[in-house]
């Protein structure tokens, strides 16, 4: 317990530790002094949004049954009606949205919401008001229905000041926000610790009587709680309002906790220094407490308490900002009477394979001092990190800098990494290619890994008399035949990736059309209609006298009704032998199916963190950008925008 032990009258020490607000300015305790009354400058739909995440009110439009069960469907989402819910109670829609998450969960068919619960059809209560405990089988919700139709009982006055009925879900989020706000937040009792300490004069000469809740930790608990569901929408980020009290006469130090037992400190008043980096100041002396704030190494503070504890030992310190709290003993020390004077720092070999692991040597001067720890740091952690015994881990190419620091003081040294990425694959954009005599086509080869440091590629043809290749990669077929291209790594020839030509006769223009609304660049087909996506389709925007045959990604012959999908073949032949090959590219589509879902938001994430490569005809899919170059994590959230509907993307 943090105060008083047990349900018992608050000791005197207890309420002035839990009134003084200075007691709870960290982070998660802070949330008992948020305002709940609406503001325009703070409150906003993105915020209501990110409160209503994960449930089925996100980004949903509001629709609702009436007492006749007829479905009325609005053009306004629920963050709409809670916003303007807010405007009209006067309490902040932030704190309703909170509310409604809190009372009726995360599902539009809570029975309280649902407008289906017999006798009670077309009625809502959004925040359960009225819902008492019953032992009838729904009975609190039954009650609270009862509530949203008539009142129970209340007079005609209350009743149109609530807008009851709440027989539309527009009158149940907003009359029930008046109900809430009425109360307390509207009367100036607009934080959680104005509600529970009645210090506010808004009311008139009428203080200390309206409470709301008896127990003195009650706002300090609830505000962890309101601030770990702001964490969790992502709110945190966003401008918020806090109202906190300034009392007169406040002492120069704020009231301790009555569980902290002053017996376990003496008095002092020594000049100290933090010792380590990142170091927490937390409200009481153990681990179990909150955090205030951090300090690092060379940090100054005061000690105005020395802790005697039996075990871990914590000392009460005054940060020269002003700020009170309790830190480990261990963490604080005098400036010892000798310091680091210079680190040196040795390499046998500063250019690291990817994927190897090296230490750095290590020398400080003077030798006295050579026991004393120094810590350190990479200035790009994505090239190489750096363990807390120097070991480096190579993990891109590219340089960076690992930099070694005396804890004591701000002596350093620095070296500099490069990183070395060795050519593993290659990787062609095609395997098999049907050429006319004649004609030139662009196979493009990439590196992998990606980072690799050597990306040239050499190009060669088993039989140059059937079709040659340039440097560049572009074939040249030059007679009917079969016959091999070779791209070799110039880094290491052994590492090879083999693309199949086939040469046939030349054909005329006039022999196969492809439809307009289809993109034809060289034998890759795009720009295909999400919603005529069928083989049917398909083969409605090709015209020609020749056999056609579509295959999936794998050879797999396709029906008529099968969805035609990245990877997709669409094959040309006279009298069974084929004369050209185009494959499909649908944007999105990282593995072959047509759709574009959650699939292939892994597909494609697993592929940038290279734990399973794909094939470069998905790997061009990938590529929503279309700008050529390798997909990221910005390809990463255009799939996932269009899945929500928020950016569809375009194919052509």
């Amino acid at each position: 317990m943090e105060v008083d032990s047990g349900w018992v009258d608050s000791s005197r020490q207890a309420v002035e530790y839990c009134m003084d607000p200075r007691n709870f300015l960290n982070e998660g305790r802070l949330f008992q002094f948020e305002g709940l009354s609406y503001n325009a400058d703070t409150n906003n739909l993105d915020g209501v949004e990110k409160i209503l995440y994960g449930t089925e009110f996100y980004h949903t439009k509001v629709s609702y049954l009436d007492s006749s069960g007829n479905t009325i469907n609005m053009n306004e989402k629920y963050s709409d009606l809670i916003l303007r819910g807010g405007q009209t109670s006067k309490v902040s829609p932030y704190h309703l949205a909170s509310r409604i998450k809190q009372e009726v969960g995360p599902f539009l068919s809570h029975s309280s919401i649902s407008g289906r619960v017999a006798g009670f059809e077309g009625y809502y209560n959004f925040y359960n008001i009225g819902a008492t405990s019953s032992p009838e089988p729904m009975g609190a919700i039954k009650k609270g229905l009862q509530y949203a139709k008539d009142g129970k009982g209340a007079s005609q006055a209350t009743k149109d000041k609530f807008l009851i009925p709440w027989n539309t879900k527009e009158r149940a989020i907003t009359g029930g926000g008046i109900f809430i706000g009425s109360s307390y937040i509207n009367v100036g009792q607009n934080t959680i610790y104005l509600q529970k300490f009645d210090v506010n004069d808004d009311r008139g000469d009428n203080l200390f009587s309206h409470q709301y809740m008896t127990n003195v930790l009650a706002p300090s608990n609830e505000a962890k709680s309101i601030y770990n569901g702001y964490q969790k929408s992502g709110l945190l980020e966003t401008s918020m309002n806090f109202i906190i009290p300034v009392y007169h006469n406040m002492p120069t130090i704020p009231t301790q906790s009555p569980n902290i037992n002053t017996n376990d400190f003496i008095q002092d008043n020594t000049k100290i220094y933090c010792n380590a980096n990142n170091v927490n100041v937390r409200t009481g002396p153990s681990t179990s407490y909150e955090i205030i704030t951090t300090v690092n190494n060379l940090d100054k503070m005061t000690r105005i308490a020395k802790g005697k504890q039996a075990g871990e030992r914590w000392d009460k310190v005054i940060l020269e900002n002003g700020i009170i709290g309790y830190i480990y003993q261990t963490y604080v020390t005098e400036l010892p009477p000798v310091q680091i004077e210079k680190i040196e720092l040795t390499m046998d070999n500063t250019t690291l394979q990817k994927g190897e692991r090296k230490q750095i040597q290590v020398t400080i001067l003077p030798q006295e001092a050579s026991n004393h720890k120094v810590l350190y740091t990479c200035s790009n952690p994505e090239i190489a990190t750096v363990d807390e015994q120097g070991n480096i881990q190579a993990l891109h190419s590219g340089s960076t800098t690992i930099t070694t620091k005396a804890e004591e003081n701000n002596v350093q040294s620095q070296m500099n990494i490069n990183v070395y990425s060795r050519v593993t694959g290659i990787a062609l954009d095609q395997q098999e290619i049907y050429m006319q005599v004649g004609d030139t086509f662009q196979i493009n080869g990439n590196i992998e890994p990606d980072d690799a440091n050597e990306k040239t590629i050499d190009y060669d043809s088993k039989n140059p008399e059937i079709a040659t290749i340039q440097e560049n990669g572009i074939i040249i077929a030059k007679q009917i035949g079969e016959t091999t291209m070779i791209a070799s790594s110039k880094e290491n020839p052994s590492i090879q990736a083999e693309c199949r030509v086939i040469v046939v006769r030349q054909m005329d223009d006039s022999e196969i059309h492809i439809d307009s609304s289809l993109t034809v660049n060289s034998l890759e087909i795009s720009g295909i209609d999400y919603e005529q996506n069928t083989v049917s389709d398909i083969l409605q925007k090709i015209t020609t006298d020749l056999d056609i045959e579509i295959v999936n990604y794998q050879n797999q012959p396709l029906k008529e009704t099968d969805i035609v999908g990245t990877g997709t073949k669409i094959r040309i032949k006279e009298e069974g032998k084929l004369l050209r090959q185009y494959q499909i590219i649908v944007y999105g589509d990282t593995n072959g199916d047509g759709k574009i879902n959650s699939i292939d938001l892994l597909v494609l994430q697993r592929h940038i963190l290279e734990i399973e490569p794909v094939e470069e005809i998905f790997r061009k899919a990938s590529n929503i950008s279309k700008n050529g170059k390798k997909p990221t994590s910005v390809d990463l959230l255009l799939i996932q925008r269009h899945i929500l509907g928020l950016q569809i993307i375009e194919q052509g």
